[in-house]
């Protein structure tokens, strides 16, 4: 079974997006709460509907629920646009889309506390979703409406849906 490395190394960031510090894995996702920078890509298709993955059940945060498109670390030493180019092709093996920059935050859990870089597409080429997800659809405003607020997604996908005005 696969599952995180838990000594891959992340940037510490003040609420700017400024590094002021490192640590691993392990050590952001313990309760630490060490501010550290995520991207989050969320892909539409022409037709307006909402391509969502399933998370594995081997990952240490939200196994097997629903999330965001694309959603991974940024790498220490990585800008955020490499970050977000490599994520979408590792998760969805997509690599020519345009995205577009809808704003960050700053999202807090019990075990982590992240400063998350929203972008959104539009695609309608193939997505080959790797072993990194469990599954991967489309799924329709009326059908996100339908499950949400019933453990089916991620806290995080859900208060960025809401935020983002998706």
């Amino acid at each position: 079974m696969m599952q995180d490395n838990k000594e891959e190394l992340f940037p510490i960031v003040d609420e700017a997006g400024n590094v002021i510090d490192a640590a691993t894995r392990g050590e952001c996702h313990n309760g630490s709460k060490l501010l550290h920078p995520v991207v989050h890509l969320h892909v539409f298709n022409s037709k307006g509907e909402h391509y969502l993955q399933r998370r594995p059940d081997w990952k240490d945060i939200q196994p097997g629920r629903w999330d965001t498109s694309v959603g991974g670390h940024v790498d220490f030493g990585e800008h955020v646009d490499h970050a977000l180019r490599r994520e979408a092709m590792e998760e969805l093996g997509i690599e020519d889309f345009q995205p577009e920059s809808i704003g960050q935050y700053v999202f807090e859990s019990d075990r982590e506390k992240e400063l998350v870089f929203v972008f959104k597409t539009i695609y309608d080429g193939d997505i080959r979703p790797s072993e990194e997800l469990d599954e991967g659809r489309f799924w329709t405003k009326a059908e996100i409406a339908e499950h949400f607020g019933k453990d089916v997604f991620t806290p995080n996908f859900e208060h960025e849906y809401k935020r983002m005005g998706f």
